[in-house]
């Protein structure tokens, strides 16, 4: 409703209304249906959100670049990243990137799917994003960094099976209880993969919530298939990660939208990939 909405911009709730009803005749179209004290946007509100983005985008990054003139003492970068990824690289990018611009607010954004990520970049949701994608990755509609490989390894229980053992074939999955990511992401991917080729497995948990794999894992409800982003986290908390055989990986790309980029977002972009190419 308006009233919430004032209150979320600290403004009146009259002077709000006023600011609709003026944008509402300028553009010759009603923006939202008002039903009693709620509002829901119109088809011609859902059409605005993005242009109305860039545009609020492009203010930010006017407003960012004079405070690069003050050597970014202050400031916000939103970035999206995929939960893999945020636990490594994003932990040591955003880590690098905070001790040299301590001004600068890093806020980060949940992403299920790389094709989550490339929507919330495209749309202007975010100014980056992070993901990983089995094979190089292109996309017309964003522009990518490549930021190295990070490669499927097998997450199990200090008790589990596999003990004395430092990696495993992918067939040796066979018989084993899986905990699983949703569809469409490179884990879940990868299991999936298994299954084509002739490897039965069971799956013990389907899980949305990275989070929770680790707690799963560590009760002992099955293993999981993770990048070696997890490596060092899951072996501080007791898990033992075993490399799977053959080798896959997945290639690991920070996203930016077309265009200009405001000073924040263009100083992460190259701190990421000088140590990329380090």
């Amino acid at each position: 409703g308006f009233s919430r909405a004032a209150s979320a911009l600290y403004v009146s709730q009259p002077s709000l209304s006023q600011a609709v009803r003026a944008l509402e005749r300028d553009l010759g179209s009603e923006l939202f249906h008002r039903i009693g004290r709620r509002a829901v946007l119109t088809e011609a509100g859902r059409a605005l959100i993005e242009p109305a983005r860039e545009a609020v985008r492009r203010l930010e990054t006017a407003r960012a670049s004079v405070a690069a003139v003050h050597e970014l003492r202050e400031g916000r970068l939103d970035v999206a990243s995929v939960p893999s990824q945020a636990v490594e690289p994003l932990t040591t990018l955003v880590s690098a990137f905070s001790h040299r611009y301590p001004g600068v607010s890093v806020a980060i954004k949940a992403a299920f799917t790389s094709r989550d990520v490339i929507d919330m970049v495209r749309t202007g949701a975010v100014e980056l994003g992070l993901l990983a994608s089995a094979g190089p990755f292109s996309d017309k509609e964003v522009v990518s960094h490549a930021l190295g490989r990070q490669r499927f390894v097998l997450m199990v229980p200090a008790d589990g099976p596999f003990a004395d053992r430092t990696a495993v074939e992918c067939r040796d999955l066979a018989g084993q209880r899986l905990i699983v990511g949703q569809p469409g992401t490179g884990m879940r991917v990868y299991v999936d993969a298994l299954r084509e080729q002739g490897i039965e497995f069971a799956v013990a948990a389907e899980t949305e919530h990275r989070v929770s794999l680790m707690p799963l894992v560590l009760a002992g409800v099955g293993l999981a298939v993770v990048t070696d982003a997890w490596r060092d986290f899951a072996r501080r908390l007791g898990a033992r990660v075993l490399d799977i055989e053959p080798e896959t990986t997945l290639d690991i790309a920070l996203v930016s939208r077309r265009g200009s980029l405001s000073p924040a977002a263009a100083a992460f972009v190259k701190a990421a990939t000088s140590a990329a190419d380090g």
